[in-house]
């Protein structure tokens, strides 16, 4: 697409986009942004809002030899996201016309939550969602139409999510963000060759065992744990159970490490220190540390002397430790955040030894979410070329997975890359 016109285009979809976010009610937010859209042009990448074009991406930019570097050595049948969010609100039917089951807090939506209610609007706008009352249908449509864009054999592992339950293993929907059914992830994973599912299910509910064999049953390939947002203590001896079971299934455990930013209890943040996880590691069971855990502290709890190290360090002493050299694992989802330290992604790049134990992994939608990844921030800070810069801004507003997938693959430090075992992840969730 030539550059007058692709420009067009952009401004054409950032109107559409504003006019978006003004009938989601976020007229104070949109205002802001656009306020602010200049300082964005300037010193980010380009449009504040998900431009979401629906054309095939050009042929020059395939062909483009940014384009086939990355794709140089990957086998696509290989690669499965292992991080990729289901969405939805539940309001409607989905596309086979029956409910889907899916719940979000009204905390979300509600004026007296403006944060809140900001952060949904950029997931939908990031989802590229048109009407949010036809979430659940609208979303998993873009998927199909984004994997028809992708080369053959790539796979989202769609993710449930459970409700955050207390301590004595009641559902605690005050507390929750929002909840989407192991039964609808694998309803909707059954529907297209290009999906896989992950489950979800709390270690303190009265029937997670049962629930774990179900989902093992029903082609789940791993269990995803928030434990913030869940309110789960991934070392409480109540997990010991649920631990075993994962292990006798063959079933990863998919946590997340590191802050949460959707979680405003500090309380409950210091179950994202990755130390916990020293327990279904000691058991066996292979796990997943989300991010890399790159993001914020907690406090070393093996050094009581020491006080708080960044939750990165913590994590790279387990993937460090002899003992765990076979279980202990990392996905790169978000790592790629402009609120992410340069000096740890360089420090993932740097660890050869970590990238047969390493997972490509997306986070999406939130590549779609255009304020938070920066090509320039990136080149800045000498982790991709500034040379391609333009080019993945070109890719994006076509495909945002495509976007992420292509910054991973490009990104470099002192002549290394991630390596091509990053990017075979189907190996990681073989049935067993």
């Amino acid at each position: 697409m030539p550059a007058k016109n692709y420009e067009l285009v952009r401004l054409r979809n950032f109107i559409l986009q504003r006019r978006k976010f003004l009938k989601f009610g976020l007229a104070t937010g949109a205002t802001a942004m656009v306020a602010g859209s200049g300082a964005w042009y300037h010193y980010f990448d380009g449009p504040v809002f998900n431009p979401c074009l629906k054309d095939t991406i050009p042929e020059s930019l395939m062909q483009h030899s940014l384009m086939l570097k990355a794709f140089e050595g990957i086998d696509f049948s290989e690669l499965w996201d292992s991080h990729f969010h289901l969405l939805g609100n539940g309001t409607n039917p989905g596309l086979d016309g029956t409910r889907t089951g899916v719940w979000l807090s009204p905390q979300m939506t509600s004026l007296l939550s403006p944060i809140q209610r900001i952060q949904y609007a950029f997931y939908l706008d990031a989802a590229c969602i048109e009407h949010p009352q036809f979430a659940d249908r609208e979303y998993v449509q873009y998927l199909s139409r984004l994997s028809s864009n992708l080369p053959g054999g790539v796979r989202f592992m769609l993710l449930a999510f459970d409700y955050n339950y207390s301590k004595k293993g009641v559902i605690n929907r005050e507390e929750s963000t929002f909840y989407i059914p192991n039964q609808y992830a694998a309803k909707i994973a059954a529907t297209h060759s290009s999906f896989e599912w992950i489950a979800s299910v709390h270690p303190y509910r009265g029937d997670a065992i049962e629930q774990l064999e179900w989902c093992k049953q029903n082609g789940a390939r791993a269990v995803k744990w928030l434990p913030p947002a869940m309110n789960i203590d991934p070392s409480s001896r109540r997990c010991e159970a649920f631990y075993n079971k994962l292990v006798e299934l063959n079933l990863p455990l998919v946590t997340h490490a590191g802050d949460e930013k959707a979680v405003h209890s500090e309380e409950l943040q210091k179950f994202a220190n990755p130390l916990l996880l020293r327990k279904p590691l000691d058991l066996g069971v292979k796990v997943i540390v989300a991010h890399c855990a790159s993001l914020g502290s907690n406090r070393d709890i093996e050094n009581k002397t020491v006080g708080e190290k960044s939750n990165f360090e913590l994590f790279a002493r387990l993937m460090n430790d002899d003992n765990y050299a076979n279980n202990c694992l990392g996905d790169i989802s978000a790592i790629n955040l402009i609120n992410r330290e340069p000096k740890e992604i360089r420090q993932i790049i740097e660890n050869q030894d970590w990238h047969s134990r390493l997972l490509y992994a997306s986070d999406f939608p939130l590549p779609g979410v255009m304020p938070i990844i920066s090509s320039k921030n990136l080149a800045s800070n000498g982790l991709i070329a500034q040379s391609a810069v333009s080019f993945l801004n070109d890719v994006r507003p076509y495909s945002p997975w495509l976007y992420d997938f292509l910054i991973k693959r490009l990104m470099q430090f002192d002549g290394l890359r991630l390596s091509t075992q990053v990017f075979q992840t189907q190996r990681h969730f073989e049935k067993g």
